[in-house]
């Protein structure tokens, strides 16, 4: 399957906020809501919101400062000015996961995972499950 005609919308931005609790609410005096939120011990994530706004029909994705998430650029190191770019990852709603993976690879893209990841994010009102297929750009170094 063509990567181009795989891809269905963009789904969503990342952010990192250096105090989550202040651009939740900043977001959400934007017009938008939670909808999901989880936290990853593995990479260090204590907490992480999608948040969705009806009314433009976009989603925004935040996350924790601590997280450790892999990012387009280099993170800052001990002892540097804050440099880490707040921009995580774009993500786009495809039809097949594991293809647009395949073609991402195919054309420049980095592997980030070996495979898919299937996620269940679980809200007051819905669960969600959800494949993830993590490719770094092609300009990342590794």
């Amino acid at each position: 399957m063509n990567l181009a005609k795989n891809i269905i919308g963009f789904h969503h931005v990342s952010i990192k906020a250096n105090d989550l609790d202040t651009t939740i609410n900043f977001y959400q005096n934007l017009g938008f809501s939670t909808v999901h939120g989880w936290s990853l011990p593995e990479i260090n994530m204590q907490k992480c919101v999608m948040m969705y706004n009806r009314s433009i029909n976009y989603y925004l994705e935040i996350c924790d400062k601590g997280a450790q998430m892999p990012t387009q650029g280099r993170a800052r190191k001990d002892g540097d000015e804050y440099i880490e770019n707040a921009l995580l990852h774009m993500c786009f709603t495809v039809k097949n996961a594991a293809a647009a993976r395949t073609e991402a690879l195919k054309y420049g893209a980095k592997e980030l995972s070996e495979s898919a990841i299937e996620l269940e994010l679980t809200s007051v009102e819905k669960s969600v499950k959800v494949t993830n297929s993590l490719v770094y750009g092609p300009n990342e170094k590794l």
